[in-house]
């Protein structure tokens, strides 16, 4: 009696005692146990989404990929695998495995190591999400108390749902979801039972079991699965036996891009990071939708690639990438050796590696990494005269074997026909922006020609001097001032002493051809220098620098000498794109954007881009403005109309376009003897009357651009080096040497237009020409080509021209100069 007595003290006490630790290590737990709040709120790490305006994918941002998923999304052979190897009592138990903690007590005691094993899958939800993987016997203590909690506030399916969207699989990859993108390409509902279960397999451990890096392990731990799976009951015998004898698919897959676009996509995320923070911005599951039209983009990219090639043509090939074997003291290497070193080999896009094996006198055989031999034709190979410096190029090859030599590596790139040309990697940069002039909204940009080559962008940093693409700025402060298209300037040499300097200054026309007597429409579209200086000084210095201002301009990039009328302001091509939209848009001053929407990860509007519009009524006096790339609202905020300024009239600016509009179909002259084409003639290649354009070329050729319009797309390109002393070649000045060995004279014309001529067919295809509407307070009247003064004559000598009302002359011409229909048809090829 004594003995039951004491025996049931002792287990009093016992109880007592184990009550009170309890008590005790749940007050002690309990500031580590989630709310129930936080535990209904949980937000998954999930990347940053970057897409094009029509929903194609362009980059995701973020340390971890994760593709969220609801249970209903998850295939039941999937679940099935999970339970069968991570917790087969996951639908019996309250959170926790008394089982499995008697099987861990056990492995402890005789072992005396702490090891896992009693982890149950709420367990491990616990501690992915609330605890560290420090293995303490506290750490298991505050699992059991949080996974009792959350077992009491959320349902087996949501506990279920939040693990297979948290759990860690390799790779970067955390959820089942990115899991099946990662490892097979694939989204979940498309997976095998084989693949399912090496999902199924990795929580254990991600890196030791990964498909990719321990295949013969991985495939051990998922037929262990598989057999988990048959013992349960899930699957059948022939299931089990042909999922077993699968082979391992997997390899690693990237973010399944639709539209490679990089230097977009990090102007987005540099503005998702300063406006989220760098934590948010990639972990949060925002998905950004850009203003890039998916097609525009893509032909920007094409064409400025393009392009880069073609100047480097004209300049030569500078030789192999590198020397793979010595084909004159050395035996070829062998095919498994040249892979070898080809696959060492740093590609950039779209240039592939490829060994030179064999040459032949009209073509070479070559070795690509992949294994394939390719024959290259001569009418690929025989562009490559000798590189000797950028105005000079050796004679044109006849043969196969003055280009190429065995053991040489070089690189190729594939043409339209989908052949390959002997290619390099251009030494030269360019940048391409287009802009809906109505709005601001980027439709594409591109920074340079590679952005693993170099992630500088020059599209929005680099500062370069436009040239003769600063003249419509120029010639709209003229018009405000009072001249009209009409308006005749003396087209002559110009020397003028600098007392300060000790020396004259000789602006001069490129090339050095002048007309006498000219109109301003003509002076621009044919982009004559000495036109440019008159206009600025009949303007005044600081009064042209002012109107300039006014098209966002920064003061500090306008300098104040007279060789701001010859484009020495250095502006970034968006900065540029933006002032031009003024003559495209009726004279208002847009701000461009590239954010159309930000969506939180469940697909909440979080932002809607609110860009600055034309409100036809609307007029001011223009204040300085700087240059914006993200104009966006609250979406639960009520946008207000965001007018754009209006800078210059809608006369001026139309007046402007039309100059342009010169600039590539000329003069439209009914006869030879006064026909003349304007600098920008190689768009008429387009066939659209809608357009208006304008070339630039700096001194010795060092920044080319060409800028152009419709209503409804503006366009500019530059190019050039990033070294801004290096001229891209010879001038149209140059001409002294043998033409056999010239390489091409650059300019705006030449260099940059034939990028935006192929940019503006991809990207105008299927539209209609856009109506060319004058405002109202316009006149159209006949005037005589050779005066600006009106005319009687219907013939070659006279057209209509358009003035601001009040403009227009009052007087007929008399009698013509004796000699102003004497000049000779004149194609303008390489002018500023």
């Amino acid at each position: 009696m004594i003995l039951l007595k004491r025996t049931l003290q002792f287990f009093i006490i016992c109880t007592l005692f184990s009550l009170i630790t309890l008590i005790s290590l749940y007050y002690y737990v309990k500031p580590d146990i989630p709310s129930v709040q936080v535990l209904k709120d949980v937000q998954l790490q999930t990347p940053m989404q970057v897409f094009t305006k029509d929903g194609l994918l362009i980059n995701q941002f973020g340390e971890k990929r994760r593709i969220p998923v609801t249970i209903e999304q998850i295939p039941k052979p999937l679940i099935q695998a999970i339970l069968a190897t991570e917790d087969n009592r996951f639908y019996d138990h309250y959170g926790i495995d008394p089982i499995g903690i008697v099987r861990s007590a056990l492995v402890l005691i005789s072992t005396g190591e702490k090891k896992q094993g009693a982890s149950t899958i709420t367990m491990q939800l616990a501690r992915n999400f609330f605890l560290t993987r420090e293995k303490a016997y506290i750490r298991k203590v505050k699992e059991i108390f949080i996974a009792l909690h959350i077992e009491n506030v959320l349902s087996k399916d949501e506990i279920l749902e939040l693990y297979l969207n948290k759990i860690e699989l390799g790779n970067r990859a955390f959820g089942i979801g990115a899991a099946a993108q990662v490892y097979y390409g694939k989204e979940l509902k498309d997976l095998t039972l084989a693949q399912m279960a090496m999902i199924a397999g990795l929580p254990k451990a991600p890196s030791a079991l990964n498909p990719i890096r321990n295949p013969t392990r991985a495939k051990s731990r998922r037929n262990v699965v598989l057999g988990r799976m048959h013992t349960e009951g899930y699957i059948t015998d022939d299931e089990f036996i042909s999922a077993k004898n699968a082979p391992i698919t997997a390899y690693f897959h990237g973010a399944e891009i639709d539209l490679y676009a990089p230097y977009i996509a990090e102007m987005v995320r540099a503005e998702m990071v300063t406006k989220f923070g760098k934590d948010n911005a990639y972990n949060q599951g925002f998905k950004v939708f850009t203003s890039v039209n998916s097609k525009v983009q893509k032909a920007a990219q094409t064409a400025l690639i393009n392009n880069l090639h073609n100047y480097d043509m004209r300049h030569g090939y500078r030789g192999a990438a590198a020397i793979l074997w010595d084909n004159e003291t050395q035996q070829p290497l062998a095919t498994q050796e040249i892979l070898k070193k080809l696959n060492t080999v740093n590609e950039i896009s779209p240039l592939i590696a490829a060994a030179v094996t064999e040459v032949s006198q009209l073509s070479a055989q070559v070795l690509l990494k992949t294994g394939e031999q390719v024959t290259l034709s001569w009418d690929n190979l025989k562009w490559a005269r000798k590189y000797i410096t950028r105005y000079r190029q050796g004679f044109a090859p006849k043969t196969a074997n003055e280009i190429l030599t065995p053991g040489e590596q070089i690189f190729l790139r594939k043409n339209k026909d989908n052949s390959y040309i002997l290619s390099q990697l251009p030494e030269a940069a360019s940048a391409l922006v287009s802009l809906n002039p109505q709005n601001g909204g980027v439709k594409a940009i591109v920074g340079g020609y590679s952005f693993t080559q170099s992630q500088y962008n020059r599209a929005v940093q680099a500062k370069r001097q436009v040239g003769s693409n600063i003249k419509p700025f120029i010639y709209s402060a003229a018009l405000e001032k009072g001249y009209t298209l009409a308006s005749i300037l003396n087209d002559a040499p110009i020397n003028q002493w600098d007392k300060s300097q000790g020396v004259a200054w000789r602006p001069k026309n490129s090339p050095a051809v002048y007309d006498g007597p000219i109109r301003i429409r003509r002076a621009l579209a044919q982009s004559k220098n000495v036109i440019s200086v008159r206009l600025l000084r009949g303007v005044g210095l600081q009064r042209t620098a002012d109107h300039l201002l006014k098209f966002g301009f920064a003061d500090e990039d306008i300098n104040r000498s007279e060789s701001l009328a010859l484009g020495s302001a250095a502006i970034t091509p968006i900065e540029l794109a933006r002032g031009m939209s003024a003559f495209a848009n009726g004279g208002h001053l847009i701000e461009p954007y590239f954010i159309e929407e930000i969506q939180d990860a469940y697909g909440k509007v979080l932002f809607k881009a609110n860009p600055t519009i034309i409100c036809e009524e609307q007029y001011s006096d223009i204040p300085s403005i700087q240059l914006t790339t993200n104009h966006s609202t609250e979406v639960d905020s009520e946008p207000q109309p965001n007018c754009a300024p209006q800078i210059i009239s809608k006369q001026n600016a139309f007046l402007i376009s039309q100059a342009m509009h010169s600039a590539i179909w000329g003069g439209g002259s009914w006869s030879h003897k006064t026909g003349w084409s304007g600098t920008g003639w190689r768009a008429q290649a387009l066939k659209r009357r809608d357009l208006s354009g304008k070339t630039g070329t700096t001194n010795d050729a060092v920044d080319t651009w060409f800028s152009g319009f419709n209503k409804n797309l503006l366009t500019s390109v530059w190019v050039g080096f990033d070294n801004p002393g290096n001229p891209l070649g010879r001038t149209s000045r140059n001409t002294n040497l043998g033409s056999d060995q010239i390489a091409g004279a650059e300019a705006g014309a030449k260099t940059a237009q034939p990028a935006w001529v192929e940019f503006m067919a991809a990207a105008l295809e299927g539209t209609p020409e856009a109506p060319i509407e004058p405002p109202e307070d316009l006149v159209s009247v006949r005037i005589d080509l050779a005066t600006g003064l009106l005319s009687h004559k219907n013939d070659y000598t006279s057209r209509f021209e358009y003035f601001e009302k009040g403009t227009a002359p009052t007087k007929y011409v008399t009698k013509h100069p004796s000699n102003i229909f004497e000049e000779k048809t004149k194609t303008v090829d390489n002018l500023f």
